[in-house]
């Protein structure tokens, strides 16, 4: 008799701040190329809980193991949407936070030299309440954007994204998070090491922390825009895991390794 064909993840991409889930369209194309089914949710950059709330539902209307993809600020949603998500079976974190328990992103970012977005956001007021009472609302101001976000990307192209930006709720920067998916599940990051919004030094801190498998990659903190290709190899690798070596509640623990 032969033995049931382990079923192939779906693959979930959740976007981080001054962004939408647009940003992955280069990387989906090459996942949907690969074979694989992919989703990217809007995520609504209100607050901690209520993305990760957010998140959580969508997951939940999904009946194959899940690959989740976040980027940015999107890896502290993922970070706390899959921790009591079992069908979600391994992690990628893309420039992301990757939280620890009672941690919010100011405190990895006070962490670390500040990156010249520290002085680049300006605020404005929102005209009513929002989930998780998110008063104001941060942008990366226009002239900074290509310099800040996205470097490595054509000034036709920035020029573009720096007025289509989805603000991030000030609110959601003190969100504290609970115990993290990582320390049950595994982990892959992609580390940009040219970020000017997240210091590659605090990503190769998380990526460390959470045993994850990394790889270096020479981008922005655009990096799903500038380097397609390289974040879905990431994907890729966690999918194959997810597809073929799901043999044990943790899968692979291993120290932070550097990949090309």
């Amino acid at each position: 008799m032969h033995e049931p064909t382990p079923e192939p993840p779906a693959v979930v991409l959740v976007h981080g701040a001054f962004s939408d889930a647009s940003c992955w369209a280069g990387v989906v194309g090459l996942l949907h190329a690969d074979g694989l089914t992919v989703r990217a949710p809007a995520n609504p950059l209100r607050g901690l809980a209520y993305d990760a709330a957010c998140l959580r539902s969508v997951l939940r209307r999904i009946d194959v193991p899940v690959v989740l993809v976040g980027h940015g600020y999107g890896g502290a949603v993922v970070t706390e949407a899959a921790t009591d998500a079992d069908n979600v079976v391994a992690l990628c974190y893309v420039a992301a936070f990757g939280l620890d328990a009672g941690e919010c992103l100011l405190d990895i970012t006070s962490r670390f030299s500040p990156t010249p977005a520290a002085d680049a956001l300006f605020s404005a007021a929102v005209p009513a309440p929002f989930p998780a009472d998110a008063d104001s609302e941060l942008y990366i101001r226009r002239e900074r954007y290509l310099h800040v976000y996205a470097a490595d990307l054509p000034p036709h192209v920035t020029s573009v994204l720096s007025v289509t930006q989805r603000p991030i709720a000030r609110c959601a920067l003190t969100g504290r998070s609970g115990p993290p998916a990582w320390a049950a599940k595994p982990s892959w990051y992609a580390v940009a090491t040219a970020d000017h919004v997240l210091d590659p030094t605090a990503q190769r801190f998380m990526a460390m922390r959470m045993a994850a498998t990394a790889r270096l990659v020479d981008a922005s903190h655009a990096v799903p825009l500038s380097q397609p290709d390289a974040v879905a190899a990431v994907i890729r690798e966690a999918a194959a895991w997810a597809s073929t070596g799901r043999g044990s509640c943790h899968g692979p623990r291993h120290p932070f390794r550097a990949g090309t």
